[in-house]
């Protein structure tokens, strides 16, 4: 996987304080710039972030740590997920309305404000399903 581990800022904060990695090195596997790297370890960046374990978090492996110590030219490689995400679900649009049940919502609009008038607009939008001005329009006639 190229991908960037997550939360890498976190990562980068503690790859910078608990190994003897170099900024390089760091910077490379969580995809940030060497110098941005740099600034976390001098404490200019990233000061309220708290550092996250890659090992705990299944992105990296200790051994993966300790070749990449051993050797400054070694690029850390990013571990497989063990996590598998679910598919996204593709958001629905609006839904087709037959000619036939088009006119049950301006009913019921009616219906309410002649046998409700003490519901407000909000209350009757959140009933019916519908929008402020199809309410004002069936209170003027307008509608039909």
């Amino acid at each position: 996987m190229s991908n960037a581990p997550l939360m890498p800022k976190a990562t980068a904060v503690w790859l910078v304080d608990n190994t003897a990695l170099t900024f390089d090195q760091v910077a490379d596997f969580t995809k940030m710039h060497p110098l941005e790297v740099r600034a976390i370890a001098d404490g200019d960046a990233a000061q309220g972030i708290k550092g996250m374990d890659p090992i705990s978090t299944g992105q990296l492996t200790r051994d993966e740590i300790e070749k990449g110590e051993k050797d400054p030219n070694y690029r850390l490689r990013l571990g497989e997920s063990k996590v598998a995400l679910p598919p996204q679900a593709k958001k629905k649009g609006p839904r087709y309305t037959p000619v036939s049940r088009r006119h049950e919502r301006p009913s019921a609009i009616l219906w309410l404000v002649r046998n409700h008038p003490e519901l407000k607009d909000a209350q009757i939008m959140r009933l019916v399903g519908t929008t402020k001005t199809t309410i004002a329009s069936v209170r003027d006639r307008t509608h039909w």
